[in-house]
């Protein structure tokens, strides 16, 4: 009799759905609540995916104003950033549909902690091989913003590309955006296995997250019209090379929205 009344009385929701218990003083309603499957079919360049978009995330990496605006730290040290600006259009034509089936969205950028006590020498040397010049942490002459630090201009998505409140945002430290960050959690958490990949540079830090993600047991599917990368064209040949044959499946944001549609 006592167990049926325990049984009976209301359970409070505790934690992130799929990943949340139901829970009173007495019971710990474990089983968590599975999601409604919503099966589609994406065409990639090796094979036709059968996945379930309930399952599924898309990760933006480094579209921010360091790596894309022209005022930003890449262009300051002369890189032509204009190729890193190509995946703005077909990442905000995919977007509002993701939104739309409740997919979500992570925006992953490059911010630093302003002592940059977590970032290796080896890892400064990247961005200020001379010693001499402006990098990680440093102000930008033009408009005095830090290089990727976490809450600067620098370090902010473009404005080109609009961001909803309902988005998630991760701060990460290196091109992977698993090492030392939350990600893996918030995203086991949601119960998701399948990730879509835009951004930039695709064979930096878009390839070093999505091998993460392969190797922690993602599905990772690449969206080459929502990643670009400023190296030479040889880099992203061989990134969509290994992707293909090695870490995932390629294929694009048009493909993509037809099979949602």
């Amino acid at each position: 009799m006592g167990l049926e009344n325990n049984m009976n009385r209301p359970l409070y929701n505790l934690g992130v759905p799929p990943n949340a218990w139901k829970v009173n003083d007495a019971i710990a309603d474990i089983t968590r609540v599975p999601i409604e499957p919503r099966p589609i079919n994406l065409t990639t360049e090796t094979k036709t995916l059968r996945l379930d978009l309930a399952k599924a995330a898309i990760l933006v990496i480094d579209m921010q104003n360091d790596f894309c605006h022209p005022d930003g730290w890449l262009a300051y040290i002369g890189v032509d950033v204009t190729p890193a600006r190509t995946p703005i259009n077909p990442i905000n034509n995919l977007l509002p549909v993701l939104r739309n089936f409740n997919v979500p969205l992570i925006w992953l950028n490059w911010g630093n902690r302003p002592d940059l006590l977590n970032i290796s020498a080896g890892l400064r040397h990247v961005y200020n091989p001379t010693g001499k010049g402006i990098g990680l942490g440093d102000r930008l002459p033009k408009n005095d913003a830090p290089v990727l630090t976490v809450n600067s201009w620098a370090a902010a998505v473009i404005d080109e590309l609009e961001q909803k409140p309902t988005d998630i945002r991760v701060d990460k430290y290196r091109m992977s955006g698993f090492w030392d960050t939350p990600l893996d959690s918030i995203l086991r958490n949601l119960g998701k296995t399948t990730l879509f990949f835009a951004g930039v540079n695709v064979d930096q830090c878009v390839m070093a997250t999505l091998q993460d993600a392969n190797f922690l047991g993602y599905d990772c599917i690449l969206l080459k019209d929502c990643t670009a990368t400023t190296s030479p064209e040889f880099c992203l040949k061989a990134t969509l090379y290994n992707v293909n044959q090695c870490f995932g499946f390629v294929s694009d944001s048009q493909t993509l929205i037809n099979a949602v549609k």
